[in-house]
């Protein structure tokens, strides 16, 4: 009989957002009238219609399909050329990073996952607590932890607690740690890193032999002037980061899937003999073994948000979004909740009332508010006590939301 991989049973419970998704439908068949009320601003998901200039590219691309003399069959699995550097001139002008080492794939929650393909057993990795559930759940998936004990810790794992007592900046590693997963601005606390913080991260990764995955799928919502956009704006990152992005927020593309990963090729690991090895030509052949490309519309139409049409656009979606957090943000504070991030990412983290717990947060809001929201302990242990309010929604739903949450909190 065919042998299945056992770690899989490591994961006790579904993952986060499907299991929010199941609670609101026993809730919804249960509740027919309220379910009609409901307003979702757990999950983030983008709701505002693609921009103007994607969606011409688009049609252009597809016009070009239809024809013999311009149609396109498979395209390069690393991405077309114009759409990689156009990427390098728009977002990291200046950095020293060369078209090649961008990979064009369709989403970065499958490149957080899918880069664990060519790093070894045995590894000592580090994570943020609360943490997008990604980072943890691959890992278990592939074997690099134990079991989980009673709070969902994975034996194996080096946790980095986040909340309010350290300001939500993780304390670099006492130990060595071989990779080090960051978020900024961070999903789920909605908080950022400023340059002294990743240099220190950069150091450390430096001086260990550490290698940093450095998730930036959210820059673009960044306000502040000290808050780096890209890892590799800190000098050496070169040596030690990669870095992941996507065109889901900043753009639409949550159901169209777009994204990328940049790999600069002086960034090293080390072989099983200990001799090192570049990590660049390494996922060059896993993305192109694995993968036949994101399709030519959509890259396209990824192309045109560096358009200045593209651009304005974007910018609007930008500042509809990060209206809303303030709003959400406000509210929370005007009732008395301690509430962080929401300033440099669509994400308000509150913590809960208190002897409230994060997941009692969530049946109260849906119960009595008719409001979805993200319990913090779906993120990990730390995240008991808070809970996650997406500012990706309409205007009016959002002022909707803060006025049930005047109401019944």
């Amino acid at each position: 009989m065919a042998r299945l991989n056992d770690n899989f049973l490591k994961l006790k419970a579904g993952y986060l957002f499907p299991e929010i998704a199941r609670r609101v439908k026993a809730f919804s068949d249960a509740n027919p009238e309220a379910a009609k009320n409901i307003i979702r601003c757990g999950i983030g998901d983008v709701t505002e219609p693609l921009p103007q200039a994607s969606r011409k590219a688009m049609h252009e691309a597809i016009d070009e399909l239809g024809n013999r003399e311009t149609f396109r069959g498979y395209g390069p699995e690393q991405g077309y050329e114009f759409l990689r550097q156009a990427i390098v001139d728009n977002q990291f002008a200046g950095l020293g990073i060369a078209a090649d080492e961008v990979f064009i794939s369709d989403g970065s929650k499958c490149d957080t996952g899918n880069i664990l393909d060519i790093f070894g057993p045995g590894n000592k990795i580090a994570i943020t607590d609360p943490v997008y559930p990604v980072y943890v759940d691959t890992n278990v998936m592939a074997g690099n932890t134990g079991e989980a004990d009673e709070n969902g810790a994975f034996e194996g794992l080096v946790y980095l607690p986040c909340n309010a007592a350290n300001d939500f900046v993780p304390a670099i590693p006492d130990e060595k740690v071989d990779l080090i997963y960051l978020c900024y601005p961070n999903n789920p606390t909605g908080t950022a890193a400023t340059k002294d913080q990743l240099k220190a991260w950069v150091d450390y990764a430096r001086e260990n032999g550490s290698i940093i995955l450095y998730d930036a799928a959210y820059e673009a919502f960044i306000q502040e002037a000290d808050v780096p956009h890209s890892i590799f704006e800190i000098e050496g990152a070169k040596e030690c980061a990669i870095e992941f992005r996507s065109f889901s927020k900043i753009a639409g593309f949550t159901g169209v899937r777009c994204a990328y990963v940049v790999i600069p090729k002086t960034v090293e690991g080390t072989l099983a003999d200990g001799s090192k090895k570049a990590l660049h030509p390494l996922w060059s052949r896993r993305h192109s073994t694995k993968f036949n490309g994101a399709s030519y519309p959509v890259q396209r139409g990824a192309e045109a948000i560096f358009s200045d049409e593209g651009k304005a656009e974007t910018a609007e979606l930008v500042e509809h979004y990060m209206g809303n957090a303030k709003l959400l943000r406000e509210t929370c504070e005007k009732i008395g909740l301690a509430v962080y991030g929401g300033v440099n990412a669509p994400y308000v983290w509150v913590a809960c009332p208190e002897g409230v717990t994060s997941w009692g947060m969530f049946d109260k809001m849906l119960e009595q508010a008719n409001v979805v929201i993200t319990p913090g302990a779906g993120f990990g242990a730390a995240g008991e006590g808070y809970f996650r309010i997406s500012a990706f929604n309409s205007r009016a739903n959002v002022e909707e939301v803060c006025r049930r949450i005047a109401e019944h909190l």
